[in-house]
């Protein structure tokens, strides 16, 4: 996120900075998004090759098929594109939502522990979970899921925790 293109739903003070900032890894859409697009295809080509002999049936089915798999596939983006993960010098942000927004913040010196966890395609793939935990709470406050090169977001995490921690001593 470069500064002067802050979208409106993140609301930072003047001496936060992000030092990390992603959205899901592509593999959260899913099979919904092969599916579409294999749907759109199938139904561009029955269309086609139907539409050679005049409207008929088939090629309105072929139109149906299009159009239905453009959406699966459009859906399945709009919710990944949709979703961010920010980390700050002071606070963390999750955002999701497309039609309505839903953004979870809270500052750091409310966590407590965080853990990284990855399945072993998860491994392969590039992606894991980051779970946060705060004080007084034993159910994880934020999770961010599926996140590209976590141990690169864990490490920031890490840091910026170390960061605060060392400026409360100091205080």
């Amino acid at each position: 996120m470069a500064l002067g293109s802050t979208p409106d739903w993140f609301h930072s003070s003047d001496d936060e900075d992000v030092v990390w900032e992603s959205r899901p890894h592509p593999v959260t859409m899913g099979g919904g998004l092969p599916i579409g697009v294999g749907l759109a295809l199938a139904g561009f080509i029955v269309a086609g090759w139907s539409g050679t002999d005049g409207v008929g049936p088939l090629t309105i089915v072929g139109v149906l098929m299009t159009v239905a798999g453009g959406i699966l596939a459009f859906a399945r983006y709009l919710v990944w594109t949709n979703t961010r993960y920010v980390i700050t010098t002071s606070e963390l942000y999750k955002k999701r939502g497309i039609v309505s927004r839903n953004v979870t913040q809270f500052r750091l010196e409310r966590v407590q522990n965080i853990s990284l966890s990855q399945s072993g395609i998860g491994r392969l793939l590039g992606y894991g979970d980051l779970t946060v935990y705060t004080a007084g709470s034993g159910d994880p406050e934020l999770v961010f899921q599926r996140v590209p090169q976590p141990d690169r977001a864990s490490s920031r995490l890490s840091d910026q925790l170390e960061s605060v921690a060392t400026d409360e001593r100091a205080v």
